[in-house]
């Protein structure tokens, strides 16, 4: 609901791993693992503070162009956490939402990562949402082709219906570690009223108090929703 100050979807682009092993003259790949151990902590934050969905850009289409071995070591690390954190999924009750074209994605992953999904799909209390090989842009398009054919004017809400992220609140607050300050076309469309926190800490760095720290800037800013101030 528009003018609403509760907190209920997060999204995360989790940028740094390579300079934060770069700083430490360690090969990218242990930037990445290193990563992947903030996120327990992130979710944990997260969920202890009732937010009800966290978004997490795991990887982009415009990543396929890092080297090969890059690549294979963030499927790995994926699979792994997933393999994990699934005691958490079921026991904490917590949705799994991939979203992103799987197709070109390793097939055993792909498997793993619709099991859970399907696992998980009754879950209501909470939601881990991971874009996996997502682009907004080709998902808009992706939602315009699913579309087209419909009798009469399309609208906004049949768009947002076709969307990955169709039974999810739209994002509330965007963090993005490292110091950079864009959005690298992590869900532009539902981030039209997000509110964004840029940090310089790289995402190794980031834990539960940093989370912490972004959820309570969030709830000290007024979402006006394209209206103006009350007097």
């Amino acid at each position: 609901m528009a003018g609403e100050k509760k907190l209920r979807h997060i999204g995360f682009i989790m940028d740094g791993n390579g300079r934060w092993a770069k700083s430490r003259n360690k090969p990218r790949a242990f930037g990445h693992r290193k990563g992947a151990d903030t996120i327990e902590k992130v979710l944990t934050e997260c969920f202890n503070q009732e937010v009800q969905v966290v978004s997490l850009y795991a990887f982009s289409t415009e990543n396929w162009s890092r080297p090969k071995d890059e690549i294979d070591a963030i499927f790995d690390l994926l699979r792994s956490f997933l393999k994990k954190y699934t005691k958490t999924l079921m026991d904490k009750e917590i949705r799994l939402v991939i979203s992103g074209d799987l197709s070109p994605i390793d097939k055993k992953l792909t498997e793993e990562c619709i099991n859970l999904v399907e696992k998980t799909k009754h879950f209501k209390e909470h939601v881990l949402n991971i874009a996996l090989n997502y682009g907004s842009r080709a998902e808009i398009v992706r939602a315009v082709n699913l579309v087209k054919d419909k009798e009469g004017e399309i609208t906004e809400e049949d768009l947002s219906k076709a969307f990955y992220t169709a039974e999810l609140p739209d994002i509330d607050l965007v963090v993005r570690t490292s110091g950079e300050m864009r959005l690298s076309n992590f869900f532009l469309w539902q981030c039209a009223y997000a509110e964004f926190y840029f940090t310089d800490v790289l995402w190794p760095d980031f834990d539960g108090e940093q989370t912490k720290k972004a959820i309570e800037w969030f709830y000290g800013r007024k979402r006006r929703f394209g209206g103006i101030e009350n007097a």
